[in-house]
């Protein structure tokens, strides 16, 4: 059995500047609450980390930002990574909150542009999935940011004097590709922009270039939208068994059993720790036959 590590693995740049602003301020105010406004990235391992520095996180299915900003009433709240409204900034600093922003670059990138375009009376329509906090923040800005998940979204959407069309910088290649043509299609004169960041982008391409895979393994949350895309992208290309695992508890014998190449990849914000623990569970299974399953250091996972 031979085990293929893809590169590259471990946090995107945006992931490590939020766990590091997360540090910083849990080192700086010891004795003021501290609460994470939603999952500071999409890892649960990460938000348990998180909690042994004192840092709360509040995280509500089908719950928005501002409406999870009415449980903190005190002390510091950080944004995540995933960027947030100005609706929201507002509220917290109405509140008497300190904010914190941990936003990543790639993404209040992509709400400048928005609002660039909008001061240039375009209507913005922007792909994303349903409820994540990166799609909400660049919705709020305006009502004529229209979002679209699927192709029947645009269908139903009217016609427009001129129009831009971007996307939430985790979406897979293939998905956001069929909706920009369907796009081109029902406006002659659209105007794209492609916000897939790079760290995002490089892991998708990473998968499309592997052959002779029998099995992959996706190391990541099932929350992670980047995570849930290469394992898309990895069923598009016809890899005969694919697998999303949070750790490397979660891996089953018959998943690897009788496989010649196995790769392993992860999302952006899947800590190495973790990843790493799968490819050694893999080398010594390949040695030896044995599956032994690893205890897993939450202390390590910030680092």
């Amino acid at each position: 059995m031979e085990i293929i590590p893809v590169i590259p693995r471990g946090y995107c740049k945006g992931v490590v500047r939020a766990i590091n602003l997360a540090k910083e301020t849990a080192q700086k105010y010891p004795n003021t609450p501290i609460t994470m406004l939603g999952m500071i990235v999409h890892n649960q391992y990460v938000v348990e980390a998180c909690e042994k520095l004192g840092i709360h996180c509040i995280e509500e299915k089908g719950k928005t930002r501002l409406e999870l900003l009415d449980k903190i009433n005190d002390g510091i709240v950080i944004f995540t990574a995933h960027g947030v409204s100005e609706e929201v900034i507002k509220k917290a600093q109405q509140k008497g909150l300190i904010t914190i922003d941990a936003s990543c670059d790639d993404v209040t990138k992509t709400q400048s542009i928005v609002k660039d375009y909008l001061e240039n009376n375009y209507d913005v329509l922007y792909i994303g999935k349903k409820n994540h906090p990166e799609a909400e923040a660049v919705v709020a800005i305006s009502p004529h940011v229209h979002f679209i998940e699927t192709e029947q979204d645009l269908d139903n959407l009217p016609s427009f004097n001129k129009v831009m069309i971007t996307n939430q910088t985790t979406m897979s290649i293939f998905e956001i590709y069929k909706i920009l043509e369907a796009c081109k299609q029902k406006y002659a004169d659209v105007e794209i922009l492609d916000e897939i960041c790079n760290a995002t982008r490089i892991r998708q391409e990473a998968i499309m270039k592997l052959e002779n895979i029998d099995c992959l393994l996706v190391v990541g949350d099932p929350k992670s939208n980047n995570s849930n895309k290469l394992k898309e992208i990895a069923l598009e290309r016809n890899i005969p068994a694919v697998y999303l695992l949070e750790t490397a508890k979660d891996i089953e014998e018959e998943w690897i059993k009788d496989k010649n190449r196995i790769a392993v990849t992860s999302g952006a914000s899947t800590p190495t720790y973790l990843t790493n623990q799968v490819i050694k569970m893999l080398q010594h299974y390949a040695e030896t036959t044995e599956l032994i399953k690893p205890e897993i250091d939450i202390n390590q996972l910030l680092d």
